[in-house]
């Protein structure tokens, strides 16, 4: 087997899944990317566990003169990486979905990492009118400080 043809693809792979990570906005397109990123080395571990190392390491080929194969140490790796992407995934999705429910909208750039801002729903939330026969007719208030009903005054009651 020659491994340059798997090592190119990996080198491929890895590069595209930096691009992605370095060009797009949206948070899933981001959490695929950095997939791409942990499949391009699962291929390269792969790939290097099953090279023919047995000449350049200075051990007899397997099943020559009983000599043991050398451990499957790629694929040992492989699996980890596996393990440890498919958590990434539910910790990203559920910090992407997080996002959405803060900011009604999962652009990396709106994100602000130096402020905290309260839990005040999606805009978009706020923003829309009562709908028609739904109860008592609601009145938008201030932003931010959501709907009221009508005679009421926010804060009253406490």
């Amino acid at each position: 087997m020659r491994p340059a043809i798997p090592y190119v693809v990996a080198a491929l792979l890895f590069g595209t899944g930096v691009y992605g990570v370095l060009r797009r906005r949206n948070a899933v397109l981001v959490l695929m990317a950095v997939e791409l990123m942990l499949n391009a080395v699962n291929l390269l571990l792969v790939t290097a566990d099953a090279a023919p190392l047995h000449r350049a390491l200075g051990h007899p080929a397997p099943g020559a003169d009983g000599a043991a194969p050398l451990p499957l140490t790629g694929q040992v790796f492989t699996l980890f990486v596996i393990v440890i992407a498919a958590a990434e995934v539910g910790v990203g999705l559920a910090i992407v979905l997080q996002l959405y429910r803060l900011r009604g909208t999962v652009t990396v750039d709106d994100v602000r990492l130096d402020t905290h801002t309260p839990d005040a729903g999606p805009q978009g939330i706020v923003t829309a009118p009562a709908r028609i026969g739904s109860g008592p007719e609601m009145k938008p208030t201030a932003p931010g400080t959501g709907p009221t009903a009508p005679g009421t005054a926010p804060g009253a009651g406490r």
